[in-house]
């Protein structure tokens, strides 16, 4: 899996510690020595050095029959969430939101083909599919990843799903490739997604976009409930106004963060030069 490159500045070692890390799965938290190698495509040795190298930085740790990961990996993704400072912004909206509707919302990004959740608030229920930030899922299956999906052109966005997904999980629903353009285009036309049970059982969502300052989508943002409990009519129409107006007051919050004049303080002047006018 360690990908090479002509390039000087390219690190090979870099590289195979990243592709080690990303081979763990949600359903496979602990994996063998030769798994990891395998899975990485790195020889076992060098496998091995890279896991003790990860060991040593705390991001993984040894366990029984083999090797996991430490709660530290989520340092690499909350370093990119917080630098962006949409959780800040967001995460008023989305507490008053889940007070609302009394279920789950949360943030995703297009990775891929998949989804990667990045930002939560959650209530405590039995669903099919846990979630965490870092969670990923294929992008077509799932309300964010629609509203994700339908801000491209269609043929970048039939490009974008030709990646094979990383998240692990085989979804109940595989449209055609004619069934997604036309799902796309509506979701376009009408600025929401819906999915129902098209990930797993159970699992029903709507979702919107949010948007910076020039208009662009930048991730988007979903209700998400368990269809046993929650028909679709009272999704779409208790609890999609509501989340409509917390996808615009997020945006209209971040696009004003953007606006922000952002300063630059300069060394103080040495005595005898002129100060900046």
């Amino acid at each position: 899996m360690a990908r090479r490159d002509g390039s000087p500045d390219f690190i090979e070692a870099l590289a195979r510690g990243l592709d080690v890390i990303r081979v763990f799965r949600p359903r496979q938290p602990v994996m063998s020595l030769t798994a990891v190698a395998t899975a990485a495509g790195l020889a076992r040795p060098t496998a091995r050095r890279v896991l003790l190298t990860l060991e040593q930085l705390g991001y993984v740790r040894a366990a029984e029959r083999g090797f996991e990961l430490t709660p530290r990996v989520l340092e690499l993704g909350m370093s990119y969430v917080l630098s962006r400072g949409l959780w800040e912004v967001a995460r008023p909206h989305m507490e008053r939101l889940v007070d609302q509707t009394h279920e789950s919302t949360s943030i995703a990004q297009l990775d891929g083909s998949d989804i990667v959740y990045v930002a939560r608030v959650a209530v405590p229920k039995i669903v099919a599919l846990a979630v965490t930030i870092g969670t990923r899922f294929p992008a077509m299956q799932t309300s964010l990843g629609k509203v994700l999906l339908a801000a491209m052109p269609i043929a970048e966005a039939e490009h974008v799903l030709a990646e094979p997904s990383r998240s692990g999980i085989t979804p109940r629903y595989l449209p055609t490739a004619e069934e997604r353009a036309d799902t796309l285009r509506q979701v376009r036309a009408r600025g929401w997604a819906l999915t129902d049970e098209e990930l797993a059982a159970g699992i029903r969502s709507v979702a919107a976009p949010l948007r910076d300052g020039d208009g662009q989508v930048i991730a988007s943002l979903n209700v998400n409930a368990h269809a046993a409990e929650t028909p679709v009519d009272v999704l779409t129409g208790q609890y999609l106004p509501l989340l409509l107006q917390t996808a615009s007051a997020i945006s209209a919050d971040w696009a004003a963060l953007q606006s922000v004049p952002q300063v630059t303080v300069g060394r103080p002047a040495t005595a005898g030069a002129p100060a900046a006018g």
